[in-house]
């Protein structure tokens, strides 16, 4: 054990000397460090959480990437294109791509005996993945939906059905304008809850035969196909690698195929979780400069009350280099104190919250209803490594006033 550790360690252990004066400031840079360091934990987790929530249901509702008519761009009205057997194991084929479904969609409007409301029917097929409305829906159960039969039944949003004053059960008239308006009528089998208004009050799920009935269209046509891929990650570079196969292709009906991504059809809400990275850049630069800073004043206040130690040591023929490393010693046990408080508040804050749900959100604005957490391991390691190397690096320039210190003056300083 080397001498500077080895004094660290007996100055970070007295607990019976006389010196009381730094005793509140170590107390105070402590309570820094833990403090700051547990509104980093909380701040990384809630921000993660909250965007893997928006996320996963913008990606619930539209999978993460869809391959559509280039004439039907950001409409609901869509224009056909074909996606038959072939092209769906064409696409399953890519091995970043893990699901493949085929979806059309047709606006229309539901009309009840006092209120009516617009809607958008979405029709999907057998191989639909359900996984995501079903961990959201509260009343009822998934239609079995088919490509080929009717079973008139829809999942409609607790939105819209609040809204229509419908229960599960209920029966609906939808009417939808074409060239003559047409009428559908609907049994409610399932009620789902997002809190994600901007789709819980426009979709109502269906079969994918009663939209192609509505549309007009032939068997193999459909709006779209959507893909889901095994890791979001790599999203962009598997969109361009299918874009590169499918683009600007033309079906056997004249039905020109374009490809896009989760982020290229809705910009606006990635661009907005995206700006949440900042906020946390800015939490984070703040906390570990209030958290070096008050360790700061707290080792300069023990380096002035140890000033007759340090003359000592001096005059016993230590160095300079020698004493700055006991008292960046004694800073990283104090400091590793603090980190220890610290990933105990922040830890059990996103596990209580995870589990409990104690703080909760209004779902209108923020599409939760309550503050999500997401706890990376990696993050925290990055996180406490930093606030370790930032807060001793921090130390380096205050340590220099010990060459300052003088053995003949010092050891006469009351």
């Amino acid at each position: 054990m080397s001498l500077s550790l080895f004094i660290a360690k007996r100055i970070y252990r007295d607990t019976k000397g006389d010196k009381q004066v730094s005793r509140p400031a170590v107390l105070i840079a402590m309570t820094g460090i833990a403090i700051g360091l547990a509104v980093m934990i909380i701040s990384v987790a809630v921000v993660i959480g909250f965007k893997n929530e928006v996320r996963n249901k913008v990606v619930g509702f539209g999978s993460h990437i869809q391959i559509s008519n280039f004439d039907a761009l950001r409409s609901y009205e869509t224009h056909p294109v074909v996606v038959n057997d072939s092209m769906r194991a064409a696409l399953a084929a890519y091995p970043q791509v893990e699901h493949v479904q085929r979806y059309s969609t047709k606006p229309g409007m539901i009309k009840t005996d006092d209120a009516f409301q617009g809607m958008v029917l979405k029709g999907v097929g057998a191989e639909f993945d359900a996984r995501f409305f079903r961990d959201h829906l509260l009343e009822g159960e998934i239609p079995v939906f088919s490509d080929s039969v009717s079973s008139n039944e829809v999942l409609i949003s607790k939105t819209l059905a609040a809204k229509l004053k419908l229960k599960l059960g209920d029966q609906i008239y939808t009417y939808y304008v074409q060239e003559d308006v047409r009428a559908r009528r609907f049994t409610i089998k399932g009620i789902y809850q997002t809190n994600f208004a901007e789709y819980d009050n426009l979709f109502l799920l269906t079969d994918l035969a009663v939209v192609n009935r509505l549309n007009g269209w032939q068997p193999q046509q459909v709006s779209g196909v959507e893909l889901q891929v095994r890791n979001y990650d790599q999203l962009e570079e598997i969109t361009y690698e299918i874009a590169a196969d499918t683009d600007n292709k033309t079906d056997g009906l004249g039905g020109v195929y374009f490809v896009q991504n989760i982020q290229q059809l809705h910009p606006q809400i990635f661009d907005w979780l995206n700006l949440l990275d900042l906020n946390v850049w800015v939490i984070l630069f703040l906390m570990i400069g209030v958290a070096g800073f008050t360790m700061i004043s707290g080792l300069l206040i023990i380096i002035l009350e140890r000033t007759q130690m340090i003359g000592i040591l001096k005059a016993l023929g230590a160095n300079d280099f020698t004493i700055r490393k006991t008292f960046l010693w004694l800073a990283v046990f104090l400091i590793g104190k603090g980190m220890v408080w610290g990933n105990a508040i922040g830890l059990t804050f996103c596990l209580v919250q995870s589990q409990f749900g104690l703080f909760k959100l209004n779902p209108e604005t923020y599409y939760v209803d309550q503050v999500p957490v997401s706890f990376n391991v990696w993050l925290f390691l990055l996180i406490n490594i930093g606030t370790l190397l930032a807060s001793v690096l921090m130390l380096l320039g205050p340590s220099y006033l010990i060459t300052k210190i003088k053995p003949a003056s010092s050891m006469r300083y009351e």
